[in-house]
């Protein structure tokens, strides 16, 4: 009856009901019984007293695109239980493109993500994407439409808005998405080609998903403001009839969140079906070519490396170094060339000053060294800042995070589950409960997971047992890339991904991985 059954341990299965004691019978990809077992002679028995056992955590907010197709077991994620990764966030990933820009794209993700030009295998569509992760990964994929690549396609790198045949296009490409199994549109206001797109724009291309019932989650245009771009997406979400998610949402002092939990709560609540997705780390990260003025990229991410030549390109970097940022919190997190690689872990004020150039030279240069490929971590503001972001109902975590190998990444790529489960629930934030949720059901109910998020009869068998005193934050600012431990066993699909705090190999080389699809 049985091919698992877990024996004894603290159930908190993902309701945000009280932790109970139980065993857990699983058969196939199923967990089929949740209860006092009497397992029958076939079963592997675990005890699992003294352990928390958990539905599998969902990350909506990951940058994990590329390496989702280079390797199946992106262990770094693995060790925190999260089983079902959302991709394509910000509105820029791998697909959809045709295969004259596909090269574009991997030249401009190239310091966010994974893949290099020799890994482009001619897909097109997110459907070809999906094919290709199906089977292939550890954990679970869900694909979101990344808005830049739908408009590139329609209407090319520019800042001109789309005409009425390729808002056509643009608005078919979404239906087509969303029929291929995507949970909604994604956008990244502050990034390529979108950034160009006009509330109209917007609202006429969410609306081509508004019957299929997806979900727009954005980027909001941060450079302006936040509750600026917030009450931008809400004004989107109510003219097109979706539901909105805000990305890696919080403000950046006490005033500030304040503020925008009380629009949350008078306004964009009232009027959309609204949520949001915080990291629980105040610093951020993103790639340094975040930071060019947005006409560098007019003529596409090949185009730019020569509009960076530009003396008023330069000069207007060098005015943003100065009044708009901080360089001395600024860290160089990653870069691809070998000959920088010293610089990993320093801040961009020394590399500037060793240069012995203004600011926008220096760093101009650096991205066509490194052929705009340059991670950033930004080291500004207190962590507390996020706490009330963290309790609030709308909330569910989204790690926002980027990898890279021998980096100095932020470490919520290694330890944001951790710090849910460990660091917010001993210090009174989140209850164990309601940390377990906001990680499990209430993601997957938000993204259309059907079956999965809870540990109850009947959903898939993605399950977790954690140690509680082990599964702790390891990590920080000075040595983000530490690995998380405490978690004993991991199932994908009822397929064991941990076994015993080992990472298991599969049989025959198929991974338990599933590439899945929206469900209202």
């Amino acid at each position: 009856m049985y091919d698992y059954v877990i024996k004894a341990g603290t159930i908190v299965d993902g309701s945000g009901g009280e932790p109970f004691q139980a065993d857990v019978g699983i058969q196939g990809d199923r967990i089929v019984e949740v209860g006092a077992i009497d397992p029958n002679g076939g079963a592997t028995v675990i005890d699992a007293a003294g352990r928390w056992v958990t539905p599998g955590f969902v990350d909506v907010h990951t940058h994990m695109d590329g390496w989702y197709l280079r390797t199946p077991t992106i262990e770094s994620k693995l060790r925190q239980g999260f089983t079902t990764e959302v991709l394509m966030s910000d509105g820029i990933s791998y697909a959809p493109v045709s295969r004259a820009n596909a090269h574009e794209w991997i030249h401009y993700l190239q310091g966010l993500n994974a893949l290099r030009q020799s890994d482009y295998a001619g897909w097109e569509s997110l459907a070809d994407y999906m094919h290709l992760l199906d089977g292939a990964n550890a954990q679970n994929s869900l694909l979101q439409i990344p808005y830049a690549n739908v408009r590139v396609l329609a209407c090319g790198w520019g800042p001109a808005a789309p005409d009425d045949y390729q808002m056509r296009e643009i608005q078919t490409r979404i239906e087509t998405g969303m029929e291929e199994g995507a949970c909604g549109l994604s956008s990244g206001l502050d990034y390529i080609a979108q950034c160009f797109a006009s509330t109209r724009e917007l609202t006429e291309a969410c609306a081509a998903m508004a019957a299929q019932g997806g979900l727009y989650a954005t980027h909001v245009r941060y450079k302006k403001g936040t509750l600026a771009g917030v009450q931008e997406a809400v004004r989107i979400g109510e003219e097109a009839g979706v539901k909105v998610h805000i990305s890696h949402f919080k403000g950046t002092n006490d005033r500030e969140g304040e503020e925008l939990l009380a629009y949350v709560d008078g306004e964009a609540t009232q009027r959309v079906d609204f949520s949001f997705d915080v990291y629980p780390y105040m610093p951020g990260s993103t790639m340094l070519n975040y930071l060019l003025p947005y006409e560098v990229f007019h003529r596409g991410p090949l185009a730019a490396l020569e509009a960076l030549r530009s003396r008023r390109i330069r000069d207007s970097v060098t005015f943003a170094a100065r009044h708009l940022l901080d360089l001395e919190d600024t860290i160089i997190a990653w870069m691809p060339g070998q000959g920088n690689a010293h610089w990993q872990g320093a801040t961009l004020q020394a590399y500037v000053d060793a240069s012995g150039q203004a600011a926008g030279d220096a760093l101009c240069e650096f991205l066509i060294e490194e052929n705009l490929a340059v991670l950033l971590v930004f080291h500004r503001g207190e962590d507390r800042l996020v706490e009330d972001f963290v309790k609030h109902p709308c909330f569910m975590l989204g790690t926002d995070g980027i990898y890279h190998e021998r980096a100095h990444v932020h470490p919520r790529q290694f330890g944001s589950a951790p710090r849910m489960l460990d660091t917010y629930v001993r210090t009174g934030v989140l209850t164990l409960a309601d940390a377990v949720r906001k990680m499990s059901a209430i993601p997957a109910e938000r993204f259309g997971l059907r079956d999965r998020g809870l540990l109850q009869p009947g959903q898939f068998a993605d399950a977790l047992i954690l140690d509680p005193t082990e599964f702790r934050e390891r990590n920080g600012y000075l040595n983000p890339a530490v690995m998380a431990a405490g978690l004993d066993h991991m199932w994908v699909n009822g397929t064991p991904v941990i076994r015993e705090g080992g990472l298991v190999d599969p049989m025959y080389g198929t991974y338990p991985g599933r590439s899945l699809k929206f469900r209202q």
